[in-house]
């Protein structure tokens, strides 16, 4: 019987054993991402579970447990033993982050449970060639807030390397004491997901990039290939010492990815106003759906 106690806390360590999972099970949404898993660790305190050939994921925070959906082969016995100890030991939404192909299946397996679309997880996914290029008329204005940019600013693009990591962590703190985040739980825990993933760059499967305004990192993003079409935005902030800086870091990682994969992952807007709309102006191509199993 499955319970708590064979699950084990993920560690950097587990990176191998998560790549050679995924590259049999290719992931779409950020949830289940090593990097993701690793970086909110000490938000989320994530532990995994390798039973008949699946991966099983469970998170706590504030004190509630709640588990990702098995990541393997359908297993009728397992999923109902994971619903089992769920229900036993989480709150009213004791299973999150169901892709559409496995909510129907759960629903075939139980048609009493109920699975609600978690439309605050849904993540946005572009097209990297309109991120890039920023064609036609519905992107007009956010190509004049852009060459505003490029027009008033001293600017500079570079990789993110060892070289100027220190660099970014500095832009890091400037960033968190501007937007207050000793006031802002959520803030606070980001820019901790942040710093964890600049100080272990060089040991998850990261890639990044800065803009330099007069010499100094107003912005960065930090990036990785999620699956064979897309790449997955896992951070990406800028100070407004120039306006439109985050109109150019997005255009020019864009540009980066835009030879390698067809869409881009930006993650879900979290049922944030100001987020939701920001991520609707640039128009995504699709929806990465997301299930919640409720109580």
């Amino acid at each position: 019987m499955l319970n708590l106690e064979d699950f084990k806390p993920v560690t950097l360590a587990d990176r191998a054993f998560f790549e050679r999972h995924y590259a049999l099970y290719p992931q779409t949404h950020s949830s289940n991402t090593f990097t993701n898993i690793v970086c909110w660790n000490r938000f989320a305190q994530y532990r995994y579970a390798y039973v008949n050939g699946n991966l099983l994921l469970a998170f706590t925070t504030a004190g509630v447990t709640r588990f990702h959906p098995p990541i393997g082969p359908r297993d009728p016995a397992l999923m109902r033993e994971l619903i089992r100890l769920a229900l036993d030991v989480s709150d009213d939404t004791p299973l999150m982050f169901i892709d559409p192909d496995t909510a129907r299946w759960i629903q075939e397996l139980d048609p009493g449970l109920v699975l609600v679309p978690d439309r605050d997880q849904f993540e946005y996914m572009y097209r990297a060639a309109d991120l890039a290029e920023l064609p036609g008329k519905k992107y007009l204005k956010i190509r004049s807030h852009l060459n505003r940019f490029r027009k008033n600013c001293l600017y500079a693009v570079e990789t993110i390397t060892p070289g100027n990591l220190e660099e970014v962590m500095e832009f890091l703190k400037k960033w968190c004491e501007w937007k207050g985040c000793k006031k802002n739980l959520v803030l606070a825990h980001e820019i901790e997901a942040a710093i964890y993933a600049i100080e272990h760059f060089t040991e998850l499967p990261l890639q990044g990039l800065l803009v330099r305004v007069d010499s100094q990192v107003g912005a960065f993003s930090l990036y990785e290939r999620l699956n064979a079409d897309t790449a997955l935005i896992h951070f990406e902030k800028g100070l407004p010492d120039c306006k439109g800086i985050y109109k150019e870091i997005n255009a020019e990682t864009a540009s980066v990815l835009a030879g390698e994969v067809e869409y881009i992952n930006r993650e879900s807007d979290l049922g944030v106003g100001g987020l939701r709309e920001a991520k609707l102006r640039y128009h995504p191509h699709h929806m990465v759906e997301v299930y919640s199993l409720k109580r």
